[in-house]
Parts: structure tokens; sequence; C-alpha cells
């Protein structure tokens, strides 16, 4: 009963988004059609949720006449493994897929109700044609809720690696979020094309959709950084796995053209270049689908080789060459009157900035891809590893840190020389005091000593602009308190929300720089009450124990960790050994402090003898990723809130105050005018 419940569910969207699509486009000119094409997107969204509710009720109740039950089901699993078991194997993700898009295509079809009523048609056309595709992978390929003739009477569970962590509850649903949430601004941008027109009232759903997407999968991009550093054991949280790129090539594209949107806003031009990036930045999604699930990369991150990804491959190609049509039959005539861009000034670190994020995503995509090439060509096995990316990337990351101090201290426009020295020298002072800080603090490497002098720079320039309105109605008058919650809470959101964003970035990218050079690590094998020491920590060993766990059994070492003479610390890394795996799976534990981490993997362990083989680390600055990544979403979530459109007038005056533009307009600060 329950597969074909399913398996009806899914040909019931299949129908109503194929159906609605051709409704929708329909709808391009015979408007009263319009109302019918909104009805079929919910109706998708109302049936590809279903399904996923069908699915989470058949896991929970161990429905083992489902497929998909019986391949990652579990009666041992926690109740949390097997609701997650949703989205750990390849069918099931697909399935989510479809409800993560139906979530998405049934929220900005209801947001846009009643409004850009010219552009909705080919949107919603292009979002159901998406789903339409989507539902038939679920339907075809995939097919999660074949029938299983002689259920079994137990399954294997979920993939080990998947019920090892806490995180696994979480960094996947953010990942699809951001992924498939690229799809409405995709939708939007192909119907500025269709229309031949971006107007200013319709920029501002493609540049919320985008951004909606974008901090999905910053968040998630960071949690899956954190995933791996807690579970895999080796004490770093990024490798240029793969996989890890397939999530990081969209995001920088996505990055460069929330930045390009903010010029069309405020000059007008590079309507075309935005349009280009947000059409890149979903094809680039597609791109890592096809990564994570055709089998072409060996990954702890992909899913095993089936009929899904040549079918991705095929839908890349159609997305690809729809991408190509519209932009090359309309980009001249949807970018208007030229714009001339100064060099020295803040739209010219913006289009600087694009040019960066683009070469940063070619360099990416080049080593990621590149070895497929060769052995398609060759019939030949190569790897592009780690050296390749920190070679090219670390360059150009400390390039695009360098303009977020630039961009944001240039006004629009042109500038004079007076004002360029007023607004770029002062931050000199605080990027030479972080500078001589991280080098007592025992920084030696070169570019981590120059990413902490960008960095002292760009905060220096991020808390200048995010104070200024508040200092100005101070001088008028204001308290302190009443200054900064008119200026930044009610009257800037915007703008205070994209410098939380800034800030949050820059101390990403200094913790990365310090963590990456400035670790410290010890290895030694251990009897129980055996000491070894690292930096300032005494480890102690008390002995290992073996614990038997409903859906594993874990082998514990107990760790004392001492500063002189005071425990401040019991520590219990693990080996996890589950049935279905054969070799143990270890878990690191993390003591994380103000400075950074005391990180302990075991590499082996022995509760017989009482040995083990500990691996310790001292990771400075990590948390401090963690941190700003929470911080980062906070300010997202602040552009995000709408605007209070009796504010407006008065937040255009304070940014005039600050950066005149000859194309000011009557409306409240850009989150791009933070550069």
């Amino acid at each position: 009963m329950t597969p074909l419940l399913g398996r009806t569910l899914i040909l019931l969207s299949l129908l109503a988004a194929s159906s609605g699509a051709v409704v929708a486009f329909a709808a391009a000119s015979r408007p009263r059609l319009l109302e019918w094409a909104r009805r079929f997107a919910f109706g998708y969204a109302a049936l590809i949720i279903a399904a996923n509710v069908v699915m989470v009720a058949a896991l929970v109740g161990h429905d083992f006449s489902v497929s998909y039950v019986a391949r990652v089901g579990s009666r041992s699993t926690p109740l949390w493994v097997t609701i997650v078991s949703l989205w750990s194997s390849l069918e099931g993700s697909i399935l989510f897929w479809g409800m993560v898009l139906g979530l998405f295509i049934g929220g900005a079809t209801f947001a846009t109700r009643r409004r850009h009523e010219e552009y909705m048609p080919y949107a919603i056309g292009t979002w159901l044609a998406v789903a339409a595709f989507f539902s038939f992978l679920i339907a075809g390929p995939a097919q999660p809720f074949n029938t299983v003739v002689n259920p079994p009477a137990d399954g294997p569970g979920p993939n080990p690696l998947l019920q090892n962590h806490i995180l696994m509850a979480v960094h996947p649903p953010f990942l699809y979020f951001g992924f498939v949430g690229m799809t409405i601004p995709f939708g939007f941008a192909s119907a500025a094309l269709m229309l031949r027109r971006l107007g200013d009232d319709f920029l501002q759903p493609l540049r919320t959709s985008l951004l909606v997407a974008w901090t999905f999968l910053s968040v998630a991009i960071v949690l899956g950084g954190w995933w791996a550093y807690e579970v895999l054991g080796w004490g770093g949280y990024w490798a240029w796995d793969p996989v890890e790129n397939a999530s990081f090539l969209p995001w920088l594209v996505a990055t460069a053209a929330l930045h390009s949107a903010i010029v069309v806003e405020r000059k007008g031009t590079l309507k075309g270049w935005t349009l280009t990036l947000v059409m890149s930045s979903f094809l680039l999604v597609i791109l890592g689908t096809f990564m994570t699930r055709s089998g072409v990369f060996n990954s702890v991150h992909s899913f095993t080789q089936s009929e899904i990804g040549p079918t991705i491959l095929g839908f890349l190609a159609v997305a690809l060459l729809w991408s190509v049509a519209l932009l090359a039959g309309n980009m001249d005539r949807i970018e208007g009157e030229a714009v001339r861009i100064e060099g020295a000034s803040r739209e010219g670190m913006f289009l600087i900035n694009n040019l960066l994020f683009v070469l940063f995503t070619l360099t990416v995509l080049i080593g990621t891809v590149f070895p497929l090439l060769v052995e398609a060509v060759q019939d030949r096995q190569i790897s592009v590893g780690r050296p390749y990316f920190d070679k090219m990337a670390v360059p150009i990351g400390a390039a695009l840190l360098f303009l977020m101090g630039i961009g944001p201290a240039l006004p629009w426009g042109r500038a004079t020389r007076q004002q360029v020295e007023r607004a770029l020298l002062p931050p000199l002072l605080t990027a030479g005091a972080v500078l001589v800080l991280g080098a007592l603090l025992g920084a030696t490497n070169p570019w981590t000593l120059l990413t902490l002098f960008f960095g002292g720079y760009a905060i220096h320039v991020t808390m200048r602009e995010m104070l200024l309105p508040v200092a100005k109605r101070v001088r008028g008058g204001d308290s302190p308190g009443r200054a900064f919650v008119e200026a930044q809470l009610v009257r800037g959101r915007r703008r205070f929300g994209s410098y939380i964003v800034h800030g949050s970035v820059i101390l990403i990218m200094a913790a990365i720089a310090v963590s990456s050079t400035m670790k410290v690590s010890a290895e030694q094998q251990l009897r129980q009450g055996e000491t070894m020491a690292i930096g300032d920590y005494t480890l102690r060993f008390f002995g290992a124990e073996t614990r038997q766990e409903p859906h594993r059994l874990a082998t514990i070492a107990h760790i004392g960790v001492y500063r002189g003479e005071k425990l401040i610390r019991n520590m219990q890394p693990r080996m996890n050994q589950y049935l279905t795996q054969r070799e143990p799976i270890g878990t690191p534990d993390v003591y994380t402090r103000f400075r950074g981490d005391l990180y302990l993997s075991v590499m082996n362990i022995d509760p017989r003898a009482q040995t083990v083989g500990l691996h310790a680390i001292i990771n400075p600055m990590v948390g401090w990723i963690w941190i700003a990544t929470g911080t980062l979403a906070l300010g997202a979530i602040v552009l995000l809130i709408p605007r209070r459109k009796s504010a407006a007038g008065e937040s255009v005056a304070l940014e005039a105050s600050s950066h005149p533009s000859p194309r000011t307009r009557s409306r409240e600060p850009l989150p791009g005018d933070a550069g």
C-alpha cells in the first residue's frame, strides 16, 4: 500500500509540474491562465511534500516493503538517524530535493502573488519545468518507492559516517536549501531575459531570492567543514575535495552576482552581466549535483554510481543551451544605456571584485574537472591535489579580502585625490597593528601575515562605515542608544546587515589563515597512566573501555587534560564499530577555547592491553569560523527583513551625505553599499 501511494504522489507531482509549466508559459499571452499556473505550482508543492511525508512515515514505521526503507532503514538506529535517512542515500536525496524545490516554488509563487504580472508567467514556467525534471528523475531512474516483494525483517541502516554526528541532521538540509534555492533566481533571470527587460522593481525579488539561497549555501559549506572536523579525525575542515568544490563553485558565482546586482540598482548598468552570473550559479548547482550523484568522483561526500548521473548530465546540457540561447538573444536589449565606471570608485571595485570571483571559480573548476577530462581523453588517471588549489586560491582570496577594505571606503562615482587619501590612508594604522599583533603571537607564514594585514584594513573600514550613521545622529543630538536603533535597526537595516556579513567573512578568512598555518600536532603511543605534552597541555591516559550502544560498539579512551597540575578537562575520543562497516570509524573529541581548539583523535586503541595511539592537535582560531558563520547568517537575516518605506527618505540622506552618488534614489542603503 505504501509503495503504491508514494508512486502515485510522485506521478501526480510530475503531471502537476509539466502541465503547470505549459499553462504558465501560455499565460504570457493569455493572462487569465496565470492564476491556474499558480494553482499548479501550489499543487506540485503539496504533492511532493506529501510524498516525502509518506517516506518518512515508512522509515519511522520500518516498512521494509518500500525499497528505499529496505536499503537504508534499521530497527536499531536512533529515531533521529531514522529520520535523516531520508537524505542519506541517492534515491531518498533526490526525493528530498523535490520537496525542497516544492517549498521554494510554493513560497516564491505565494510571495509574488498579484505582483510582477508581466514576468511571472515566465518565472513560474521555468520553475515548474525544473520541477518536472526532478519529478521525472524520482519516478524514473531513482524510484525510491519500488515494492519489495519479500520484505526483510530488518535493514542495514544508513552509511555509518552519516550516523556518527548530529550535524548530519543539519548540514544536508542547509545544503539542499542552498542548492535548490538557486532555482528561484534562475527563473526570475529567465523571465527578465524572455521579457527583455530587468526593471528596478523586479530586481528586488531576483536579489532577495538569490540572497536566501546564498545564505543557506554559505552556512551549509561551513557546517560541512565542521562535520568533517568533528567526524573524520584528520584535524582539518577543508581538503579541496571535488564534492566540497561542487558546493563552493555556485557560492563563488552567487557572491559575485549579489555584488553585481548592487551596481545595477545604484548605476543602472551590468544588467546582462548580473543575469549571466545568476544563471551560471544554477548551472553550477546542476554540475555539482552531477558530481555527487554520478559516481565519477571518489569521495566520502558522494553517492555511488547510478543511472541518475547521466540523466542529470542531460538536464545540465539542456539548461546550458537554454541559458546560452536566452543570453545570446537578449543580452544587448536588456542592458540599456551604457554607464561609465570609474576605476577609483566603489563601482570600479565592484567590477574588479566580480572579475576576481570569476577567476576564482574558473581556478577551482579547472582543478576539479581536469582529471576527468584527462581520463576521458587519454584513459589515464591523474589527481589535482591541495598544492594546486592553495597555490592558486590563496592569492585570489587575499586580493578579495583587500578589496573588501578598499571598496566600501571609496565613494560612488568619480573621486578626487583628497577623497581617496582621506578614505584609504587611516585604515593602514589598524592594518599595521593587526599585523604586528599576529607576528607577536607567532604568525610567520607570509600569506598569513598578509591576510591579517588586509583583514585589519577591511575590519577598520567595515566598522567605520557601520558606525558612521550612528555618529551622525549622535552629533545631531540623539543618545548613542537611540542613534544606534534608529540608524541601524529602523532606517538602515540593509546597510547594517551587509556590514555584519562583511565583518563575519573577514573573521572567517583570518581564522582560516591562522588555523591553516599555525597548528601544532603530536602523536604518541600511551599506556594506562602515561602522559604526553603538547603546547601548554599535559595529556594523561586514564584508560579505555568498550561500550555497547543500540546501533554500534564504541571503544572509548579517557584522557585527562592538565595545565600544570590542574585537571581542566576530561576528553573521550573514540572508535565506533558499526555492523555494516568492516573498519571502525574514529570520532575525535574537541576542547574549544577562545584562542583555539585542543583536538584529540585515536589512531589505535586496545581496551585489553589498556593502550592507545593518540593524535593531538592544537588548532588556533578554528572556533571563530563557526562563530562567524552564525553572525553571517544573522546579518543575512537582517538584510532580508522587509524595509520600512517611511524610513527610506532619511536613510538615503544618511547614505548620500556619506558617499554622494550621481544616481542616488529614494531608497534604503543597499547591502552592497558595504562593498
